[in-house]
Parts: structure tokens; C-alpha cells; sequence
């Protein structure tokens, strides 16, 4: 996918009166690109739509005007979209009790080595991380992870008859089919 760039990006004045219509399109991309894993682990596969939204909404609730803002959040936004061969996604590590969420968040150390999807036959990519989110004592409650396919994984994945996102930490074993149009959905951002 091509980066996002800032001719893309709308004013807040302009970003407000498309708004309503921009969130409704999106909300729609991004629902089915919502993928579960077990009860606590959500991946929210991106592509330009959602960065695009993800950087005006920033904008809209910091109140970002200069360039220079908005040049830092493309930026930091443009590292989800994916190159040639890749997936990328946002994970978010779900507990609704704080204090449980922190035990969680600290047994569940290493989880970066334990992400993996598998395109029937042909093969797994195991997720990498973004490095600066991990720590020594407790991993981050939200990752931004890419999935290297690579060319020889990208040409089968279209044609993958099963799709599988799986969690392999000995604290949290989990794995979920990706369901047709969940799949035809991520086959799309690969060819873009």
C-alpha cells in the first residue's frame, strides 16, 4: 500500500463537514477487519482508509492546524500502512478490571514471540512487533504489529482455503478462523 500522503488529509473545517459520512465508511472497513481472539485479544487490521480516519481524528480532537504537526502524524500513522508483502495490524490486549489487566499485562511478557498467522498450508508469518512498545516488566495494552508474508505466502493467501490468527503464549493459547469476508477483506489490502 502507498503511503498516506498529505494532499490526503483534509482541513478540520473540511474534516468536520464530511464527517458523519467518512465515519460511517470507515466504521464499516474497519468492522470487518475486527478480528477477536479468545475473550482479551482484538486485532484491528489496517489499511489506508482507517489510517486516514485514525489522522483526522487525531487532528480533530488535538486541534491540529501547522504542518509540522500534521507532517509528525503521518508519520507515525503511515508505519500502518503496509508495504509490499505485508499485513499490519493494531492489537489491543482487552481486560476490563484494572487490576487483573495489570497481573495480565505482566504474564503475558513475551506475547511478541507468540503471534502467528497461518495460510493453510503454505505457511505461517509471525507478527513483529514495534519494538518501542515492549518493556521488561509488563507489555503495553495496545501493539502495532506487521505480518511479513512475504511473496511466496502473498500469492497462496488469496487462495488459502483457511486462514488462521493464533496466540501460542503458554499464559494464553487461543486461535480463530478468519471468516470468508474477513478474508477477501485482507486479501484486498494485499493486492493494493
Amino acid at each position: 500500500m502507498k503511503a498516506v500522503s498529505p494532499s490526503e488529509i483534509k482541513s478540520i473545517q473540511d474534516y468536520e463537514i464530511d464527517r458523519p459520512r467518512m465515519r460511517e465508511r470507515v466504521m464499516k472497513i474497519k468492522a470487518v477487519r475486527r478480528i477477536h481472539l479468545g475473550d482479551h485479544l482484538t486485532f484491528l487490521f489496517e489499511n489506508r482508509d482507517t489510517v486516514i480516519y485514525q489522522i483526522q481524528e487525531m487532528m480533530r480532537a488535538e486541534g491540529m492546524t501547522k504542518p509540522a504537526e500534521i507532517k509528525r502524524e503521518l508519520e507515525v500513522y503511515n508505519e500502518l500502512v503496509a508495504g509490499d508483502g505485508e499485513l499490519c495490524a493494531t492489537l489491543l490486549i482487552e481486560y476490563t478490571d484494572p487490576a487483573l489487566r495489570d497481573a495480565k499485562l505482566r504474564e503475558l511478557l513475551g506475547l511478541e514471540n507468540h503471534i502467528v498467522l497461518r495460510i493453510g498450508e503454505a505457511g505461517e508469518a509471525r507478527a513483529v512487533f514495534d519494538t518501542r512498545q515492549l518493556s521488561e516488566d509488563r507489555i503495553s495494552s495496545v501493539h502495532y504489529l506487521t505480518f511479513p508474508l512475504g511473496p511466496q505466502l502473498s500469492a497462496a493467501f488469496p487462495m488459502a482455503t483457511k486462514v488462521e490468527l493464533r496466540c501460542d503464549h503458554e499464559k494464553l493459547s487461543v486461535s480463530q478462523l478468519l471468516s470468508a469476508e474477513q478474508h477477501a477483506a485482507l486479501v484486498q489490502d494485499l493486492s493494493s
